[in-house]
């Protein structure tokens, strides 16, 4: 599923957004866990800075 989304974002539109992965500690376990969202080119820097 993952590959489908990679590829729809390399045509047209799809170039103004781009996949971002953030790894999280986890309240619960203390266990990291991998977060990934499709977000728009201009706000990849604020995901990152909360």
């Amino acid at each position: 599923m993952a590959k489908k989304a990679v590829a729809s974002l390399q045509r047209g539109e799809g170039r103004s957004y781009a996949k971002v992965i953030k790894m999280v500690k986890s309240p619960k376990s203390g266990a990291y866990v991998f977060q990934e969202e499709i977000i728009h080119n201009d706000k990849v820097k604020d995901y990152f800075t909360k």
